[in-house]
C-alpha cells in the first residue's frame, strides 16, 4: 500500500482516491500477470 500511495503522489492522486481505486486496479493487476504466466507456460 505503500508504494501504491508514494507512486499516485508522484502522479499528482490524492491519497483517498488511490485507496479507493486500489482494490480495482489489484484486480486488474493481477488478472494481466495471470495471463502473462499462461502464456509462458504454452
Amino acid at each position: 500500500m505503500g508504494a501504491a500511495l508514494a507512486m499516485g503522489a508522484a502522479l499528482g492522486i490524492s491519497p483517498p482516491a488511490i485507496a479507493e481505486l486500489l482494490p480495482e486496479i489489484e484486480a486488474v493487476m493481477v488478472r494481466r500477470v495471470n495471463d502473462q504466466i499462461a502464456a509462458n507456460r504454452d
